[in-house]
């Protein structure tokens, strides 16, 4: 993921749209603006990978992540790393696949295998186009079986590694601009739910 700066927002179909602007008002309460306060501002320490492995992540992060400002791939990798520290996820997974953190270290490990395998090189030290040249081997199971120790890698890029970026990234307070959601249900609601039907509160997209 990278940084884009204030004339890359402007491409935004929501462009000029602050979701927290409704900091103050009915839209949110004080256990909103809690959980807000907390995904704003605390930023949990590595505590589940070893310092290579992070490296590792934060380098896929940056290859997948969505662009969106303020979120910078070492954020969103730490708070991956905190949801593995704390075993956080989705609360099941295949039969035959192992517990989700250690599906976490023998991904992560395999692909740093796969770049060494295509290029000769640890995936962070490979080029940008050599890194998504990985990526892309991964997703399309396109891999050596005996790296992955029985993981099957194309479902591990999809079903938990983009998955979980994704999730994370936007599950962010200051990536709700970028798609002009308008915050949590709770406390206000939302009533008008039909395709392509907004309440007055939420965003406008721009035409």
């Amino acid at each position: 993921m990278r940084e884009i700066d204030k004339g890359d927002e402007t491409a935004s179909p929501y462009a000029g749209y602050d979701v927290l602007a409704k900091w103050n008002t009915p839209s949110f309460d004080d256990r909103t603006r809690g959980v807000l306060e907390r995904r704003l501002t605390e930023i949990s320490p590595r505590r589940f990978l070893a310092p290579d492995a992070f490296a590792l992540l934060e380098a896929v992060v940056e290859r997948l992540a969505p662009p969106l400002p303020g979120l910078s791939p070492r954020l969103l990798a730490l708070w991956i790393d905190a949801h593995l520290y704390e075993n956080l996820g989705e609360g099941f997974r295949a039969v035959a696949a192992p517990p989700w953190p250690q599906s976490w270290r023998i991904g992560l490990g395999a692909i740093d295998g796969e770049a060494r395998r295509l290029f000769d090189a640890p995936f962070v030290a490979l080029g940008a186009d050599e890194k998504d040249a990985t990526l892309q081997a991964i997703q399309q199971g396109a891999t050596d079986a005996a790296l992955w120790r029985g993981l099957d890698a194309a479902s591990f890029f999809s079903d938990t590694l983009l998955k979980t970026i994704a999730g994370l990234a936007y599950a962010h307070p200051l990536a709700w601009n970028d798609i002009g959601f308008g915050g949590p249900a709770s406390p206000r609601g939302y009533v008008r739910l039909g395709f392509d039907a907004r309440d007055p509160w939420e965003a406008r997209e721009r035409r």
